[in-house]
């Protein structure tokens, strides 16, 4: 088989049928500082089932009750995906799992020496009579069984042998020896894999990669082409540690490298990611392969250049195939051309000698250090070309109430193009109330989403000045705006109204007016 857009010659051992085992909901939610509620897990499952992976692990029904309640919500609903829980070498965990309503059960047994001795302080024939146990009661529970052996690449490889054998003779359905800890390399990976599959030619066999040594994703391609058929992974790549391999990678790379089948709809990949962030509280680094802010985002005058020639010169694949757009951004690396086309989206089309002035004048902050946003590249662009400054929505009262055992609360009114809307909201403090009382008037009109949310102390002591740079989107257009003041929920608020301000102001629509009464 052959990649023909790059001209790879590729091996075919990867399975006809590739299963994606979603991990997000547990081995994800252990990421240090995340705890989903069942309303926000459910959410997640639904965008996940919509995506098209084949397992979804819900959660880890034994650990508490919002676990349990969370798993049962998403087994009700119904979705295409297999619904699965995670448990322990435990006959009460098994129980739980049953009791949840999910399909399967993910039953993880330790197998390292390291793990023995010092987690469970159990011999190897005791974790052998243990397998045997638990995976019988599993079957008779009627449940899907895929039995983990935890730590397994720093195992004994006859012990997890032993301990395999001993799970599917009692009636597991699937196998997965864990790189627990990120070990394996894509080399040792095919090798391990390799003989896994032939021990158990019969046996669908996941691969379980961490990315402790960065290599979650190679290993995990490198497992496939070897002879799992199954891999685990999460959005985003969350996880403990360093994490775990990221779905959205593992994805594209299959698809648009190796040129394999998959089961996952990879258009919907930047909006889960998105999702997943947003409920998590997660962000995303900007540099992260496939879904990161930056992965189609061009500032560099000859990238962008042969970009806006041919997309191909500097994107491996159309930003579209992942569901998201390309970015020109102003900056002091950047050229007329970027400049120029990005000025067209707002509806600006100055003269060569404006764009001429627009662009030494983005230099020029950009020399400064300053971070250039669409807000102020629209706001020089105005000011160069002459132009009145044109804001579809302007502030005109803002309240917020905040105190000890006291709702965080906010109340705005707002002037949209000469429409006043009102609107109020809660939130977990008087910035979140803020915002989502301002989304909320400007939604019942125009449907803007935030996407990013960050701050920046600029001077010191409690009366710091601080600098909050939001990004919104509305449809396939995005804006970035900065707001700076001594007071952070003022900040909040003049970054969000002037990032809506770029998305709603439209000049194409303003010129034809003008035109239209005979250029006044």
């Amino acid at each position: 088989m052959r990649n023909e857009k790059w001209g790879i010659a590729l091996s075919s051992g990867f399975p006809e049928k590739i299963r994606i085992f979603d991990t997000t909901l547990r081995d994800g939610e252990q990421t240090p500082g995340i705890s989903l509620t069942p309303e926000n897990k459910l959410r997640i499952a639904k965008r996940l089932d919509e995506l098209g992976v084949t397992v979804i692990e819900a959660g880890f029904a034994a650990v508490s009750e919002g676990e349990m309640e969370a798993i049962k919500l998403i087994a009700k609903e119904g979705l295409n995906a297999e619904i699965c829980s995670c448990a322990r070498g435990v006959i009460g965990d098994i129980d739980a799992v049953k009791k949840s309503g999910a399909d399967s059960v993910h039953l993880v047994i330790p197998t390292s020496d390291l793990h023995l001795q010092y987690k469970l302080k159990k011999s190897r024939e005791a974790v052998l009579k243990i397998t045997e146990d638990c995976v019988q009661h599993a079957k008779d529970q009627g449940l899907i069984i895929e039995l983990s052996a935890e730590d397994a690449t720093r195992s004994n490889s006859g012990f997890v042998k032993k301990v395999f054998f001993t799970g599917v003779s009692a009636g597991a359905d699937r196998i997965c020896p864990c790189d627990t800890v990120g070990v394996l390399t894509p080399e040792k990976t095919y090798e391990y894999f390799s003989k896994m599959r032939k021990n158990f030619a019969n046996v669908q066999i996941s691969a379980h990669c961490h990315n402790d040594f960065g290599m979650a994703v190679a290993n995990s391609i490198s497992a496939l082409r070897a002879g799992a058929n199954q891999v685990h992974a999460t959005i985003n790549g969350l996880g403990e540690r360093a994490g775990n391999a990221a779905l959205e990678e593992i994805s594209v790379a299959l698809k648009f490298i190796y040129g394999v089948k998959i089961p996952i709809k990879t258009e919907l990949l930047y909006g889960t990611s998105r999702l997943v962030s947003r409920l998590t509280g997660v962000p995303v680094q900007p540099n992260k392969a496939i879904v990161g802010d930056n992965a189609f985002t061009h500032e560099s005058g000859i990238h962008v250049h042969a970009v806006l020639e041919q997309p191909l010169t500097y994107e491996p694949i159309s930003p579209e195939l992942v569901g998201v757009t390309r970015r020109l951004i102003a900056g002091k690396h950047a050229g007329t051309h970027g400049i120029k086309a990005t000025l067209a989206e707002m509806g600006l089309h100055p003269t060569d000698e404006q764009l001429q002035e627009t662009f030494q004048r983005v230099k020029t902050l950009g020399d400064k250090g300053k971070r250039v946003t669409d807000a102020d590249l629209q706001a020089i662009a105005e000011s160069v070309m002459g132009l009145p400054k044109t804001r579809s929505i302007l502030l005109e009262e803002i309240t917020v109430v905040t105190g000890d055992r006291v709702t965080p609360t906010a109340s705005v009114r707002l002037n949209l193009n000469g429409n006043v809307l009102t609107e109020a909201s809660v939130g977990i403090g008087p910035v979140d109330a803020a915002m989502n009382a301002v989304r909320r008037a400007v939604s019942a009109v125009e449907p803007i989403q935030l996407e990013h949310y960050h701050v920046n102390a600029i001077t010191g002591g409690t009366d710091a000045a601080v600098e909050v740079i939001i990004r919104l989107r509305k449809g396939d257009r995005v804006a970035t705006a900065m707001g700076v003041r001594g007071d952070i929920v003022m900040a909040s608020v003049e970054a969000m109204l002037s990032g809506m301000n770029v998305l709603l102001v439209d000049y194409n629509k303003i010129n034809s007016k003008r035109v239209e009464n005979g250029g006044k």
